[in-house]
């Protein structure tokens, strides 16, 4: 009976497969098309590895994942079961949108989480075929975590990479403030 409600009812027995702490953060990253386990602990990146290991493992057992070998890697997606956890996954994002919105405390701040969430929703097609540098110097950001750099280019299946050195080219635009950004990302557009 470990880790059960112990009860027939389906809500329990959902949350008892949703719930657990970082779970639903998991299947976040799922639907926003992370596959590869590095990927996805890009997005969850204040949860350890082995963790992120268990979680999906669970979430496999109960058939919400499916895991492939792709070449020599792992890649994780979702079965039917966890596509249709897509709905209650953007409706706590917005709900938490609505109700708690941007007030995050310092600790939150989360500088790489925001730069991989940008980079995952770039508008690829609105970008020139070359490779696009933006360069972040985010004055708010802890010291280690102020400059970071998003480089967007088209093809081979990849959306960009936000790293936090400098790529080896000159940057095309530039960006700053932390807290505006983070108030831009938590205002309803990108939950999942």
């Amino acid at each position: 009976m470990e880790n059960t409600y112990g009860q027939f009812c389906t809500v329990a027995r959902g949350a008892e497969v949703l719930c657990e702490r970082w779970t639903p953060l998991v299947v976040r990253e799922l639907l926003c098309g992370s596959k590869r386990f590095n990927d996805l602990h890009r997005g969850v990146p204040r949860m350890s590895t082995s963790l992120l290991a268990q979680r999906l493992h669970r979430l496999e057992e109960f058939g919400v994942v499916r895991r492939n070998t792709v070449g020599k890697v792992w890649e994780y997606s979702l079965t039917e079961a966890g596509e249709e956890l897509r709905p209650i996954v953007m409706a706590l994002g917005h709900w938490g949108a609505q109700w708690i919105g941007s007030r995050l405390r310092d600790d939150e701040l989360d500088t790489g989480l925001l730069m991989w969430d940008m980079r995952r929703f770039a508008c690829i097609q609105e970008f020139p075929p070359r490779p696009v540098i933006i360069h972040f110097q985010l004055r708010d950001a802890r010291t280690r975590e102020r400059t970071w750099w998003l480089v967007v280019a088209r093809g081979g299946g990849r959306r960009g990479r936000s790293v936090p050195r400098r790529p080896g080219a000159r940057a095309d635009a530039r960006g700053g403030c932390l807290r505006a950004r983070l108030d831009r990302s938590v205002d309803g557009r990108s939950h999942a």
